[in-house]
């Protein structure tokens, strides 16, 4: 028996353009289905929104992402909460981090580069005491990302 587990973000309405940069940063293919497509009736509201969507890419990223009903495009940095660093600590008040491990620092560098575009930086991608590279960010969407390369 095989099990996975796979993050599936929520969004506020910017589900779609997530998943588009995200695709843009990490390659893959999109799966995305609308309420509409699900059978919401056309003129309501969130019709055109993500109840399902998916990023697959050939190197195993594998991320799940919809609109929560009844937010629309809320501006992430104001639903995202706050993530900084603090006398050599992370203080936060999310619930959970985005994990992303690469074997190199040439090959996390380049998934960095993609997901500062508009980010804020929390903990700048550098050597660190356990991994030859470490960083921090949150995206443009509201996601906090950990980024590291595997000792």
């Amino acid at each position: 028996m095989t099990i996975t587990t796979t993050t599936h973000l929520n969004f506020r309405g910017t589900a779609r353009q997530a998943l588009e940069f995200y695709q843009s940063v990490f390659g893959g293919e999109i799966t995305a289905a609308t309420y509409g497509q699900f059978g919401m009736p056309e003129g309501v509201p969130g019709f055109d929104k993500i109840v399902f969507g998916q990023l697959e890419s050939a190197d195993g990223i594998r991320l799940m992402a919809y609109d929560i009903p009844g937010h629309d495009d809320a501006d992430p940095a104001t639903t995202a909460g706050s993530t900084h660093r603090e006398n050599g600590a992370t203080v936060t008040d999310r619930t959970f981090f985005q994990s992303l491990r690469a074997d190199s620092l040439d090959e996390i560098q380049g998934y960095w580069d993609g997901l500062a575009e508009g980010a804020t930086i929390v903990e700048p991608l550098a050597a660190s005491a356990w991994s030859a590279g470490f960083g921090m960010l949150t995206d443009r969407f509201g996601v906090t990302w950990v980024l590291d390369v595997a000792s």
